[in-house]
């Protein structure tokens, strides 16, 4: 059985390419049945994120599975067939396995280290759990997934130096307005990355605060802790022009703010500057806004330069890192393997007693049919003591190469020797209790 892998990320696909592709958070059991129904499929799970849009699938036709996965990106969201192809990248088996270990440890992040990704996979984990696309290989997988995101965490310090798109928001605002004693935040959303720009934005001497969103309650709560004030959704662009900073993440499919309201707000602030975070997918804010005189406009790709300057100590952390990745790889390689052995020696064992069982009462039937109840017997202890021996070998072989890198070859050699059927490992999401994460 391959692990696969099919998706996009910044690092390929730019913010406008990405939205494109990007799965509602609350509507992921359609595409995880769809991708699941596909012909080569056999378990899937979707991630989703301001960042990345990846599919994680099994199946025993990688070749027909990963081309199904790239036209199902295409034709969900209802675009051209081969138009993401130049964006797209695609991993099987052992380097599939890489890059989700890499991906759940923040290696292959924007900001290396940033603990969000974790928390998103294990979201989108938890959808293809309730919605059932994941079966046995890919519980397990991501389960291990976690584990060694959280080794990796333990063990390297790939989390300090604390950077995040948040931080970088923060110091973008400081060079634009040099200081931010008495500047003004808006927050448009409430959700956890406007929170923590919020806990930034105060650490660097912001005076207020200000809170929107689609659910007010909502706003309420997060103004509250922050001691700032909640303002109603549909009230929010009266508001603007008492505002220095607006940092936007809402789950918003189309912009909630563009280029004629700005210049209106701009005119009422006499020129005075505004700064403008959109770290939404798809994004809050029309991109021509940042065509209005001292307008400053970011979003999520603009963050990449201000956040590398504070990743050097990360990147040697993750040197560490990486070599964990590969120990846990070799450990998850050789669980994998071991799923095709038990069924590979009951499938030997059955096709051998089938073809003893047939000749046995072939030759009952014909030549030794005058044969009595104890020479029956003594026929039938004799053949199956043949067949014994003729598995000891192989299954011996089987068993005990079950830690070793060859266990796959010996697998595929055994069953094509004697023309099995693919073993079939099936499993439910309650089978598998935590005490996988530390395997």
């Amino acid at each position: 059985m391959n692990i696969l892998v099919v998706g996009l990320s910044h690092k390929t696909a730019t913010v406008a390419v990405r939205e494109r592709v990007a799965f509602a958070p609350t509507a992921m059991e359609r595409p995880l049945h769809e991708l699941l129904a596909l012909p080569a499929i056999s378990e899937a799970i979707i991630v989703s994120t301001c960042n990345r849009v990846e599919l994680y699938a099994t199946s025993r036709e990688p070749e027909a599975a990963l081309s199904q996965m790239r036209r199902f990106l295409t034709s969900y969201h209802g675009l051209e067939a081969g138009s993401l192809d130049e964006n797209l990248y695609e991993y099987q088996g052992e380097e599939a396995i890489r890059h989700v270990f890499r991906v759940a440890s923040s290696l292959d992040s924007m900001v290396i280290g940033e603990p969000q990704i974790l928390g998103q996979i294990k979201t989108s984990y938890g959808y293809a759990a309730e919605f059932k696309t994941a079966g046995l290989i890919l519980n397990r997988f991501l389960h291990k997934a976690f584990s060694v995101a959280k080794r990796v965490r333990t063990e390297t310090a790939i989390a300090g130096n604390a950077v995040s798109v948040a931080f970088a928001a923060v110091e973008l605002a400081r060079k634009i307005f040099g200081t931010l004693e008495g500047k003004t935040v808006l927050l448009i959303g409430a959700g956890e990355m406007c929170e923590l720009a919020a806990r930034h934005f105060i650490n660097n001497g912001v005076s207020q605060v200000h809170v929107t969103n689609r659910t007010f309650e909502r706003a309420v709560k997060l103004a509250e802790e922050f001691k700032g004030r909640a303002i109603a959704f549909d009230d929010f662009p009266d508001h603007l022009h008492q505002i220095d900073i607006v940092l936007t993440s809402t789950g918003a499919s189309t912009f909630i703010l563009g280029p004629k309201k700005v210049e209106e707000v701009i005119k009422q602030r006499k020129n005075k500057p505004m700064f403008f975070i959109d770290i939404a997918v798809p994004r809050d804010i029309d991109p021509r806004v940042n065509d209005v005189a001292n307008v400053y406009l970011y979003d999520v790709d603009d963050l990449q330069g201000v956040i590398a300057a504070n990743l050097k100590e990360r990147h040697k952390e993750a040197k560490k890192a990486e070599g964990i990745i590969e120990e846990e790889i070799v450990a998850f390689d050789r669980w994998l393997a071991t799923l095709d052995v038990v069924p590979t020696i009951v499938a030997l064992r059955s096709r051998f007693e089938e073809i003893r069982r047939a000749e046995v009462d072939k030759t009952f039937g014909a030549a030794l049919k005058n044969l009595g109840d104890k020479e029956r017997r003594s026929v039938e202890a004799l053949t199956s003591a043949i067949i014994n021996k003729l598995l000891h070998a192989p299954i011996t072989l089987l068993k005990q190469e079950q830690n070793d890198d060859s266990t796959d070859s010996s697998v595929h050699a055994v069953r094509t020797l004697f023309n099995l059927e693919p073993p079939k490992p099936e499993g439910k999401l309650e089978d598998l209790d935590d005490s996988a994460e530390n395997q």
